[in-house]
């Protein structure tokens, strides 16, 4: 209960603060917990996700949930390990993912507190997975090099270099007391259902309404995503929000009009520095523009986040109040505020409850036809 309070007090002292001439009103606000931090990790869909889940079982009427993002993290290292080498190298390997392989992990491994596992000794300690990507990725290669394998041998190797650099999760624990638990009971406990939740993105390359897999490196599980018209994704957007629901993000981050450090993302017509200090005319995105920077690669999944909230500036422009994972950076304490015409542009793709879909888009998207 501390944390989400930590977080409601937060975003009711900032929702009419003033950064230089910026003011924001919040329009919507669903719970969600601290912002935490990925430090030196490519782990920000584990955080992202993550934390969705917590605001879904905050919505469902958990009080205090904090769960842990490594122990899901550690186990899609073990599931992209055996892609890859099933894959014979020819697959990608790295510290990245997507929004639904934490889900998928969900459905396997469960979930389980921070407290139970933190995937480091100590929070002393900084994140930083740069040496166990690089020797978990060789290890790999030394093993296809080989032709002839054992398969258990190296995934037994593979769990060990993992419990060195992240710790032994526990097979069971104890929560509120005396409640002996496993990491799949306690996400029945949540009522986490993992068959609630859909992907959705929006390219003109793949037929709308329809599913498609998402050409992306870090969609290394070749997974799914339901594909609207930018129209229609962005009401869902605000639908799923102003419902109460949250909405895990995926998108770029690489843009000039995007600052952790002043709280915004934002699309201005011209870059100067007055856009920090007042709202600014925006680009006009479309259809064909957008999936002409997905084409030529100014967007890519290059970072997740997690949608919380709507918000308006003071000439009534509309923005997304996002959570990020880098810490509490900025006036906003790691929140930041994301405006319309930047959402329209760089979402790849988003993660919500299928019940956050308006009824008209949910007929189309689930009908027999397209199922």
């Amino acid at each position: 209960m501390i944390r989400l309070i930590f977080s409601i007090l937060i975003i009711a002292a900032i929702q009419t603060e003033s950064i230089s001439q910026y003011t924001f009103s919040t329009e919507k606000m669903a719970p969600c917990t601290e912002v935490k931090n990925q430090q030196k990790t490519g782990t920000c869909w584990s955080f992202a996700t993550t934390s969705f889940l917590e605001s879904e079982a905050i919505r469902m009427g958990e009080q205090d949930v904090d769960l842990s993002e490594m122990y899901v993290v550690q186990n899609i290292y073990k599931d992209k390990a055996t892609n890859y080498v099933l894959r014979q190298g020819k697959a990608n390997f790295s510290q990245g993912a997507l929004a639904h392989d934490l889900i998928r992990a969900v459905t396997k491994h469960g979930v389980v507190p921070e407290t139970v596992y933190s995937g480091r000794e100590n929070e002393q300690i900084t994140y930083n997975h740069s040496e166990l990507e690089k020797g978990l990725k060789g290890f790999l290669d030394g093993v296809i090099s080989a032709k002839k394998i054992d398969s258990h041998n190296w995934q037994n190797a593979v769990d060990a270099i993992l419990d060195v650099y992240m710790g032994d999760a526990p097979e069971s624990f104890v929560i509120e007391g005396d409640m002996m638990m496993t990491a799949q009971s306690y996400a029945r406990k949540l009522k986490l259902d993992v068959k609630d939740y859909v992907n959705l993105s929006s390219f003109s390359h793949h037929p709308f309404y329809n599913s498609f897999i998402l050409e992306v490196p870090d969609n290394y599980s070749n997974g799914s995503f339901y594909n609207l018209p930018i129209d229609d994704l962005m009401n869902t957007i605000e639908f799923a929000l102003m419902e109460g629901y949250t909405v895990a993000w995926d998108g770029d981050v690489s843009e000039k009009g995007f600052s952790s450090k002043n709280g915004l993302a934002i699309l201005p017509i011209t870059q100067s520095e007055k856009q920090w200090k007042k709202p600014v005319p925006e680009q006009k995105v479309t259809q064909q523009s957008r999936q002409d920077d997905f084409m030529n690669y100014n967007t890519t999944d290059d970072h997740l986040m997690h949608i919380v909230g709507v918000a308006l500036d003071q000439k009534g422009n509309k923005y997304f109040i996002v959570k990020n994972s880098w810490g509490e950076i900025s006036d906003y304490k790691g929140f930041l505020y994301m405006s319309e015409a930047y959402l329209r542009a760089k979402t790849v793709g988003v993660l919500l409850h299928k019940n956050a879909i308006p009824a008209p888009t949910s007929r189309k998207l689930f009908s027999s036809n397209n199922e």
